[in-house]
């Protein structure tokens, strides 16, 4: 008798509990501004701490309206294999390695 109480029920998929008389958080609409003209309007909880960017649905960073701009970073250009070399060895050098690669190069061949 006991498992025809719980028949037609779901277990598992449905909760119990009712949405009526239940309190929601308090929220704020935020706006922010796409690069591309494009405004994204996002809530969020009064409590919550609202980011400085958001990804626009075109993939641009879109920025806050009313906050402030979030600060640049320093970017170092990326050093290529040329650059840390030119920090071993000056131009000067370097010729003068090609030359003697070379004459090998080209007393193996005869």
């Amino acid at each position: 008798m006991a498992d025809r109480a719980l028949r037609g029920m779901r277990l598992g998929t449905q909760s119990m509990e009712s949405i009526h008389h239940a309190e929601l958080a308090e929220r704020v609409e935020v706006h922010y501004d796409c690069p591309n003209g494009h405004v994204v309007s996002m809530p969020f909880s009064v409590e919550a701490d609202v980011p400085l960017s958001w990804e626009c649905h075109c993939g641009a960073l879109a920025l806050l309206r009313d906050g402030n701009q979030p600060e640049a970073k320093d970017v170092k250009p990326q050093r290529t294999h040329w650059d840390m070399l030119l920090e071993r060895r000056t131009i000067p050098e370097l010729e003068e390695l090609l030359e003697e690669r070379l004459e090998l190069l080209r007393a193996s061949r005869r």
